[in-house]
């Protein structure tokens, strides 16, 4: 289930990474409760007949890539942000994303997928500010690129 997904990458990348009082807001039923409003721009990846990861896009904002634990090092994380890339680039240059400051497992991801770190910022969540760094990526090609 999609919500199973979310509740435990998240809890893997963020624990111990944002402040208490998020942690103890994002139960299973916080992520339930905000799953339909983000359907539409969600791509699930299921592999054997299970969901083991998930992208969402909101605007030029890749705002959600999770992946269950058994699928890291397959491919799917790749493949997700691949396609999110895709969906953004059809009506933006450039993508961007948040990544909480503590998570150098999934910072280390991004950059190896050619994001660039454009610095820290607060990111607010729930009314509550997260430390976060940006990272961007151009993700359509311009006409000189194809010269």
């Amino acid at each position: 289930m999609l919500t199973a997904v979310w509740h435990d990458a998240w809890g893997d990348g963020h624990l111990g990474h944002v402040p208490e009082e998020l942690v103890e807001l994002r139960t299973p039923d916080d992520f339930r409760r905000r799953l339909p409003e983000r359907v539409e721009r969600t791509t699930v990846a299921v592999h054997d007949g299970e969901v083991v990861g998930f992208v969402t896009i909101t605007g030029d904002e890749l705002e959600q890539l999770f992946v269950a634990d058994a699928a890291r090092g397959t491919g799917t994380a790749a493949a997700l942000i691949d396609h999110g890339e895709q969906q953004i680039a059809r009506e933006h240059d450039r993508a961007w994303l948040a990544v909480v400051a503590g998570n150098v497992r999934a910072r280390r991801f991004y950059e190896r997928q050619g994001w660039v770190d454009r610095g820290e910022f607060a990111y607010g969540a729930d009314g509550i500010t997260v430390t976060c760094f940006r990272y961007e990526k151009p993700v359509r090609q311009t006409s000189s690129e194809h010269a």
